[in-house]
């Protein structure tokens, strides 16, 4: 859900030097930046990593921007990059917002309730197909995740946006029959080792028994 209070956020700007500069930012603990939009020229700026990951942490869809100490502005998290081992950050671009005006946003798709579904309860296995939504709202109403509650799923049951109800104020712009999870029969231990007997037993039949090669050539041979 949306936070109670806007976060804020201060950075310092920074000259835009390439690849090498911001691998010293980042050894220093900073992340590099970039913010756009709002009819001005885009800003590259460095932020302290861990202040960074606490706004981000405990702040809704808005943050107060505020570059060299000067008047904030809102903004909200137009890209993340993250290290690809050990997923800290490496880079974040920040866009600048009206309040008045809506925008268009992803937001995580949350399943809930897994645990008490009958069907999970009889060993079915639930699989969450789609994990992103992409929303439209005034950027205060952009919420950091919504939940679908799945606790009176059946094995066989499948789920659609459909059923997804957004907060007040936000308008989903998937698909409705795009599809969200599915709970399918538990896979037999049983058919798992048939399977097993069957591959085997028609690699076996494939093979031939070890000489009947040299007996066919030496048969062949004594015709001749």
């Amino acid at each position: 859900m949306p936070a109670s209070e806007t976060a804020a956020l201060t950075v310092a700007t920074r000259e835009p030097e390439g690849s090498r500069a911001a691998r010293r930012l980042r050894r220093s603990g900073l992340v590099p930046g970039v913010v756009y939009g709002g009819g001005e020229d885009p800003v590259p700026f460095a932020v302290d990593d861990r202040t960074l990951r606490h706004v981000l942490a405990g702040a809704g869809a808005v943050v107060n921007l505020a570059i060299d100490g000067d008047a904030s502005t809102p903004v909200v998290l137009k890209e993340l990059t993250r290290h690809p081992v050990d997923s800290h950050i490496v880079h974040v671009d920040l866009l600048r917002v009206r309040l008045d005006q809506a925008i268009q946003a992803t937001v995580t798709l949350e399943l809930v309730g897994e645990d008490s579904a009958p069907g999970v309860k009889e060993g079915g296995i639930l699989e969450h197909v789609t994990r992103e939504l992409t929303v439209e709202a005034l950027p205060g109403d952009i919420p950091d995740r919504i939940e679908y509650d799945v606790s009176s799923m059946q094995i066989g049951d499948t789920l659609t946006l459909e059923g997804v109800t957004p907060p007040p104020g936000v308008k989903l712009l998937d698909d409705p029959e795009q599809l969200v999870a599915t709970l399918s029969p538990p896979r037999l231990q049983g058919d798992e080792e048939e399977g097993i007997e069957t591959e085997t037993e028609l690699v076996g039949e494939g093979a031939k028994p070890e000489g009947d090669e040299d007996r066919a050539a030496s048969d062949e041979g004594g015709e001749e």
